[in-house]
């Protein structure tokens, strides 16, 4: 089948015909780095990910644009005109870009130890004012938006009246309706200055106590939040690109200003497919700091979160998160990323040592059924990536094939049960979806190596006491090692092996 996604803008799945087949264009809404990123973050950073790995895969060569956010992200849901990279570096005592830098490390940092590739360009507010105010100078031209107090407002009305005659009413990506919105909209701290309460700020004049501000043609001041994103994704995406992402919390207002901005000043909508990842929860409640909820990505990899019982490595959390499709839902919860670390062992377990074997090709197999089964389990992979990126059923169809790969370990089956063929045809596949599409990573670090050394000391022991029958020690190493997750497995020829449940 080919390549489909759901796409939130006509809410049905499509096919994915790129507008500049092989080329396409993907822009991705990054962090604020106001602070550090959570857990909350985590969905869409590994999503998109795994959406770029897979178009690579396809044949596809990607433009990824992942922006950054360093101006200050204004945003007309929260306190009028608050800067929250101004704030936040009067409260640490640091140079707003000096804070910009500190949490763009951390940013980068928690990529790596995702295991993210980095997009093709990743654009930051700052460097891009110019373009913000050359676009905010064309909405006004075209009569959409205006000045007043020296801030500039999208007039989101006349918008949305001139733009339903041509079926593309401000509301068409979330599906809300502007009479609601007018009935439902808060009061807001400058709400005076604008013509309706929907209208939301292109550029916010500064306050004397505003620390990052530029010169603009209506005064000192600094870009509202949807702008940049409009800017950045026409000047390196150009007019019409082809997928923009993001979490689905960025549906409305975000992506529904975007659409608005960039049609007003290019003269049609910005993307053709809007794919949106669904949220994390965490023991059924939404994130937010009135819950204690909200855990940082260095918590969650060091266990310091309250929360927390244990720290998880990030391939646990990407794995975690690779278990749901992206639009599902997601709990996390202390008993979930434990039950994801216990299979991500048994999986990695089982795909290193078979990597490591050696097959001969042309050899017949000897149980057709299992050969034909293999085949089926490994074709149906792309089938389930194609269907608008179903990880959760990819590592569904992984954990049937690892039961036969255990079962050649354990030499329950042999090796020419099934054909030397289907053999490496499986180990290149799972390589294929395992590190390369899933991102997943074999952990070769000190600590796995130190694991692996301490087991295979304690089965030396082990041996030493069964050889002089002293089954008290022998009975209590192995027990004690299937309490910690570590099944030992006396083998036929006196050898013993072990393996992760």
């Amino acid at each position: 089948m080919p390549l489909q996604f759901y796409n939130s803008l006509t809410r049905q799945k499509e096919v994915f015909e790129p507008l500049n087949a092989p080329y396409v264009g993907m822009y991705v809404c990054g962090p604020t780095v106001s602070g550090e990123s959570h857990l909350g973050h985590a969905r869409p950073f590994i999503t998109f990910d795994v959406v770029y790995r897979y178009l690579l895969h396809k044949g596809y060569k990607v433009r990824y644009v992942r922006n950054i956010t360093d101006a200050g992200h204004f945003e007309e849901e929260g306190k009028a005109a608050e800067d929250k990279i101004s704030s936040k570096a009067v409260l640490e005592k640091l140079e707003p870009m000096e804070l910009v830098q500190k949490y763009t490390h951390l940013y980068h940092w928690a990529m790596e130890q995702f295991n993210n590739l980095p997009p093709s360009i990743e654009p930051t507010a700052t460097g891009h004012i110019v373009e913000q105010i050359e676009m905010i100078k064309t909405i006004i031209a075209d009569g959409y938006g205006y000045v007043a107090n020296g801030s500039v407002y999208f007039d989101v009305v006349k918008y949305n009246d001139d733009y339903s005659k041509k079926n593309q009413p401000y509301g068409i990506l979330s599906g809300r309706n502007l009479e609601d919105q007018l009935d439902t909209t808060r009061e807001l701290d400058n709400q005076e200055e604008k013509k309706n309460k929907v209208d939301f700020a292109l550029w916010k004049n500064a306050p004397a106590e505003h620390i990052m501000r530029w010169q603009s043609p209506w005064g000192e001041g600094f870009p509202g939040w949807h702008i940049e994103c409009s800017a950045m994704a026409t000047k390196y995406l150009g007019k019409r690109f082809d997928i923009h992402g993001g979490g689905m919390d960025l549906q409305f207002p975000h992506h529904e200003c975007e659409i608005a901005q960039s049609t007003v000043c290019n003269h049609e909508i910005p993307a053709r497919y809007w794919l949106h990842n669904n949220m994390i929860t965490i023991n059924g409640r939404k994130m937010g700091k009135s819950y204690n909820n909200v855990i940082k990505l260095s918590e969650l990899f060091d266990g310091s979160h309250p929360i927390l019982t244990q720290a998880y490595a990030p391939m646990t959390v990407r794995f975690f998160i690779l278990q749901s499709q992206y639009r599902g839902t997601l709990d996390f919860s202390n008993e979930a990323l434990q039950a994801s670390e216990k299979a991500l062992r048994r999986l990695m377990e089982a795909y290193e040592w078979f990597k490591a074997q050696s097959f001969t090709a042309g050899t017949i197999a000897s149980d057709a059924t299992l050969d034909a089964q293999l085949n089926t389990w490994v074709a149906e992979l792309e089938t389930f990536m194609d269907d608008d990126m179903n990880t959760a059923k990819v590592v569904a169809n992984l954990f049937e094939i690892i039961p036969s790969i255990n079962s050649l370990k354990d030499k329950h089956i042999a090796a020419d049960a099934v054909s030397g063929n289907t053999w490496l045809h499986v180990q290149q596949q799972l390589t294929l979806f395992i590190e390369n599409i899933l991102g997943l990573k074999i952990d070769t670090g000190a600590n796995h190596q130190q694991l692996t050394g301490v087991i295979e000391l304690l089965i030396e022991i082990r041996k030493d006491a069964k050889s002089r029958k002293d089954f008290a020690t022998s009975d209590k190493i192995r027990n004690q090692l299937a309490d910690m997750g570590i099944q030992l497995k006396d083998e036929k020829d006196g050898s013993m092996s072990y393996t992760f449940s």
